[in-house]
């Protein structure tokens, strides 16, 4: 068992999103790390932290699972789509999505402030400085910790 962070911009994505659609290709991913934690890492029923950037807070909103092996992401050959890779062909792809599926909604939010003064958070991958990433993986200490704070009153 593997656990990940997915962060997802609130005004392209969010947890009451996925609980709606309880399953959503994730889609777009152009970074190369981040390509290869899903192709050659993620595994269906890993546990993924709903992690919401931008907006006025950002945090863990939730969780969900990774509910299919990596395929190619359609959108590199769409002309059409933002994501669109001409380098790309159907033949040699480039980039990989997996499917996750809604697990719940945190009944706490944990923003990142929170998440940066809890000691034992602070080797997380997706709070050191400079990260860009938008898929880090998650250990399972730090995954746990998540969980208790989810859950706290």
């Amino acid at each position: 068992m593997n656990y990940w962070l997915f962060k997802t911009d609130t005004e392209d994505y969010t947890i009451d999103d996925l609980k709606q659609d309880k399953k959503t290709p994730w889609t777009g991913v152009r970074n190369y790390q981040a390509r290869n934690f899903m192709r050659d890492h993620m595994k269906k029923g890993d546990f993924v932290l709903f992690y919401h950037s931008g907006g006025t807070t950002p945090g863990i909103a939730g969780l969900a699972k990774i509910a299919s092996a990596s395929y190619p992401d359609p959108t590199q050959f769409d002309k059409k789509s933002k994501y669109f890779d001409e380098k790309a062909t159907k033949e040699k792809p480039r980039w990989v999505l997996v499917d996750i599926a809604y697990a719940k909604k945190f009944k706490n939010f944990i923003s990142i402030s929170v998440m940066r003064n809890k000691r034992e958070l602070q080797d997380m991958w997706a709070l050191r400085i400079g990260n860009r990433l938008s898929i880090t993986p998650v250990t399972k200490e730090e995954f746990e910790i998540i969980q208790l704070l989810a859950n706290s009153q």
